[in-house]
């Protein structure tokens, strides 16, 4: 909907009418912001996170860590935007869930790129409506819960699209994990319904003291007990705004870039992820672009965790890339 007519770093396009029948992945823009309760220009997130690149958008990724191409090894396809004028909000977001449904209805996996946070609403019941409700656990990478109940008067809004979904019955509440939480936000009434809804929050004070990997694995066990499949939705101000200014409601303390990659990484090669959300991204306030390179290389660990994990093969972090001897253990694995 705004800026240059481009494909996720030069992969081919498509169109939501007439899908691939051989994509294993179709990228999806959401240019939404209009549930946003502080800071806008989210609209904008899907095309910077789409260029945020220095190498050429040539529809090819190699990875180093992982040794695949996710960018050829799996197909992906970008279907460009989703008209949601922020205007209708109502109409924006039952138009995003159709065009999720119409994606993972084909076995293909969606990737939408935001937009506010108000989109994992539509984006996760789209997928719950092919596997089915209750069947789809959610790994949520947030400084915030989003689990208000209305905002200004409106039960739509980037603080609110967990509740809708656990309301609905999209997703369980005993099945929604989420990760990096802090700040001041929500209050005692909102825990409690939180609580009630039996969800598991590591805030960043737990995850600091047991270690992010520890939470993860624990996470891992519930999100893959009774379940179909896995939605991770990441809102990049789960990072410190040191190094992702470039978001609505920035929040100090939280995890580091490095961190958010090695866990998103850990998520979808160990996780059967049925869906994907990157939301949050505001170029208006991205200094030097640090966020939406950041929203670009979770989407790239994401696609290539996916195609290590269908390649079939263990992966070991600890592996040398080069070993000093001549030769390169990690190509040979």
């Amino acid at each position: 909907m705004y800026g240059p007519d481009i494909t996720f770093l030069g992969v081919p396009p498509c169109d939501l009418d007439a899908l691939p029948p051989d994509a294993d992945v179709v990228i999806v823009g959401a240019p939404f912001d209009g549930g946003t309760s502080h800071r806008p220009g989210t609209r904008f997130g899907p095309g910077a996170i789409r260029q945020a690149c220095y190498l050429a958008h040539d529809g090819s990724r190699p990875s180093l860590a992982l040794r695949v191409d996710p960018l050829r090894d799996l197909r992906v396809y970008d279907a460009g935007d989703v008209e949601m004028f922020s205007g209708d909000a109502a109409g924006a977001i039952a138009r995003l869930e159709d065009a999720v449904h119409t994606v993972a209805a084909t076995g293909a996996i969606p990737v939408v790129l935001g937009g506010d946070h108000t989109i994992a609403w539509p984006d996760a019941t789209g997928v719950a409506r092919q596997l089915g409700y209750g069947r789809v656990s959610l790994v949520h990478f947030d400084a915030h819960a989003d689990t208000g109940d209305t905002e200004f008067g409106s039960l739509v809004g980037h603080g609110q699209p967990m509740r809708r979904l656990i309301e609905s019955g999209a997703v369980r509440g005993d099945r929604f994990l989420q990760l990096g939480l802090r700040g001041y936000w929500p209050g005692p009434a909102t825990l409690d319904w939180m609580a009630a809804q039996r969800m598991r929050s590591y805030e960043m004070t737990e995850i600091v003291a047991r270690g992010l990997d520890d939470c993860l694995t624990e996470a891992f066990t519930i999100a893959t007990d009774d379940c179909d499949g896995v939605f991770l939705s990441v809102d990049v101000d789960v990072v410190d705004p040191g190094m992702a200014p470039g978001t609505g409601t920035p929040e100090p303390g939280g995890l580091t870039s490095r961190q958010l990659l090695d866990a998103v990484r850990r998520c979808c090669y160990e996780l059967p992820i049925a869906g994907i959300d990157v939301v949050e991204v505001s170029p208006p306030y991205d200094h030097a672009e640090i966020t939406a390179y950041l929203a670009n290389r979770v989407v790239l660990e994401a696609l290539s965790a996916i195609a290590r994990r269908r390649r079939g093969d263990p992966w070991n972090p600890r592996q040398p890339l080069l070993d000093g001897r001549g030769r390169s253990p990690a190509a040979e694995a």
